[in-house]
């Protein structure tokens, strides 16, 4: 029965963007499964799957995760950078008012 369609679950319609692109996501992987378990997937269908398993892939993958790692760490320490700045700020603000100088103008820029 070549022309018959997959049986295909009813899910409850996504409620955002990105729900909506998992579940068509999904079906086409269970679309392609399917192909490729009749026999019936195209040569790119194919080729696909066989680069997502490649462990080149895989490293490329590993990459993008130690990228992402790495750029996570940069966005805390500046942030952490930032809070160090403003302690630093609260604190010669801090020794000037207990030495009786102005405080006005502690910091120019």
């Amino acid at each position: 029965m070549a022309g018959k369609k997959p049986e295909r679950s009813q899910a409850p319609p996504a409620t955002t963007p990105e729900l909506r692109e998992q579940q068509i996501v999904a079906a086409a992987v269970n679309l392609a499964e399917q192909q490729i378990v009749d026999g019936t997937a195209s040569a790119q269908v194919i080729t696909h799957f066989l680069k997502l398993g490649s462990t080149r892939e895989q490293l490329e993958q590993d990459r993008l995760r130690s990228e992402n790692e790495l750029l996570k760490a940069r966005v805390e320490a500046l942030s952490q950078a930032g809070r160090m700045e403003e302690l630093t700020r609260e604190a010669l603000i801090a020794f000037r008012s207990y030495s009786g100088q102005d405080v006005e103008d502690v910091f120019d820029d």
